[in-house]
């Protein structure tokens, strides 16, 4: 059986910025990487002043096939939902908005990918999503009570899932740079990271990947109205190493942390 990674994620531009090096470095070791993501972004703001869309979700969509072009990765999966903004855009009225949707009635979709894809690995949001945005928190559920249900079919289903992990201190610097985060909250301790991945290396990837959500990341974005040593440490921060804490197994851990996300699994024991 080929080697095969899920990601599932909420919005065009999570998986640059929560997994994107770690995607580039399961791909390049001939890994089938799939990102499932559940909404399109309909609701996101447009950070480059000046800038008109008249359709917001097929802009980003077309943002996020050439990110994962960036990323060295397949053409993204979506699930058909609405993004469900925040403040001020938030659709509470629309029944299509993640945040409005059951996530037992999301996890038949996921249900149905993992049959057919056969991931050994999955990746999604940690049980705070992040930052605490509610559709990271639906597609949290969502992604994890997929893992939970799938152990019957052939093969056994995904054998492991893993979360993303901040570290206290990159929940310090989330909280500085104005998403007001608690860090004891937010951020995992050291002992928590189950995996953490060099992806210093896909540096350039992971850059033309944030690039590719030019209307996330224009000059009006939390990145865009950084300083220069703002900027420095949230690059450190993204371009530096992607940490993973374990959110389920189907197999024995071999050692922890491990070496990376498919250690200990049968037949993969090449893949770093």
């Amino acid at each position: 059986m080929n080697p095969t990674l899920l990601a599932v994620f909420a919005h065009p531009d999570d998986e640059a910025f929560s997994v994107g090096g770690t995607l580039t470095h399961y791909a390049r070791q001939g890994v089938r990487v799939v990102l499932a993501c559940a909404t399109r972004g309909e609701a996101g703001k447009i950070t480059v002043p000046g800038m008109t869309v008249d359709d917001l979700g097929a802009q980003r969509e077309q943002e996020l096939r050439r990110a994962c072009e960036a990323l060295e990765i397949e053409p993204p999966v979506f699930l058909d939902y609405h993004d469900s903004g925040r403040y001020e855009r938030t659709r509470h009225d629309d029944p299509r908005a993640l945040m409005n949707v059951d996530p037992l009635k999301v996890e038949p979709k996921l249900r149905d990918l993992i049959a057919d894809l056969q991931p050994q690995v999955m990746v999604t949001f940690d049980p705070h999503g992040g930052y605490g945005h509610i559709d990271h928190l639906q597609i949290h559920r969502a992604a994890s009570a997929a893992f939970f249900s799938t152990g019957h079919l052939p093969g056994g289903g995904p054998q492991r899932l893993y979360y993303t992990a901040l570290t206290v201190q990159a929940a310090q610097n989330l909280s500085r740079m104005g998403e007001g985060l608690d860090p004891q909250v937010y951020g995992v301790s050291e002992g928590t990271v189950a995996v953490q991945i060099d992806v210093a290396a896909y540096a350039e990837n992971k850059r033309a990947a944030l690039k590719a959500h030019g209307t996330q990341t224009g000059e009006q974005s939390v990145m865009g109205k950084m300083s220069a040593e703002e900027r420095q440490a949230m690059e450190a921060m993204l371009l530096g190493h992607e940490r993973f804490s374990l959110g389920g197994t189907r197999t024995a851990i071999p050692q922890f942390p491990l070496r990376g996300l498919f250690d200990g699994l049968a037949g993969f024991e090449h893949l770093k």
